[in-house]
């Protein structure tokens, strides 16, 4: 016990001297008194001045120029002389006789159409008129012209008076081209090219 305090007075004593004693030694150590140097500040040397430049040469300006008067002459102006030319005349042109043509062939005598062609039999079926288009009030009278060659088939079919409806116009042409003939004879007895007329009638019944 006795050690026991003596350890605590003696640590007791160092604090207190530590907080009194040393701790005004630590900062008077740890701050040493501070010395200032004043510096005078040293000015260059002027530089040496520039010697003045020499005044400047003074150049007498040439002399104004004066054109001469300019003198016209006037001189006679002298005509040319007139060179006349009698011109010559141009040789007489050669006679050229042109042969006397042949006389035109006489154009071959056109063959009449002695009979016209004639529908066959069952060969022309009416188009459909479907429901639907005599619902929409779609009627009227087609009228084509059909080139109808030597063989009897329908080479062309051409609307020359419309009903008035698409759809009615390209039914009606598309059974008159399926439609077959007798061809028409011609003058000289032999089948020709000739035109016919059909007409497709749509009417609306009840």
């Amino acid at each position: 016990m006795t050690g026991i305090a003596m350890t605590v007075a003696l640590h007791i004593v160092l604090v207190y001297a530590m907080i009194h004693g040393l701790a005004r030694k630590i900062v008077e150590v740890v701050l040493p008194p501070l010395e200032t140097k004043i510096i005078e500040e040293v000015k260059p040397p002027a530089p040496d001045k520039p010697p003045p430049p020499p005044p400047p040469k003074l150049v007498q300006p040439p002399p104004p120029f004066i054109p001469p008067p300019e003198v016209r002459i006037q001189m006679p102006v002298q005509a040319a002389p007139a060179i006349t030319v009698s011109p010559t005349p141009p040789p007489p042109a050669p006679v050229v006789i042109a042969p006397t043509p042949p006389p035109p062939a006489p154009a071959p005598a056109p063959i009449v159409l002695a009979t016209a062609p004639e529908t066959i039999a069952d060969s022309c079926e009416r188009p459909p008129y479907p429901a639907a288009w005599r619902r929409a009030g779609e009627a009227g009278e087609v009228r084509l012209r059909l080139q109808v060659e030597p063989n009897g088939k329908v080479s062309e079919a051409r609307i020359e008076k419309s009903s008035g409806f698409r759809r009615l116009d390209e039914a009606a042409r598309e059974a008159a081209l399926e439609c077959r003939y007798r061809a028409g004879m011609g003058s000289d007895g032999k089948p020709m090219r000739a035109a016919v007329t059909k007409i497709y009638i749509w009417r609306i019944t009840d």
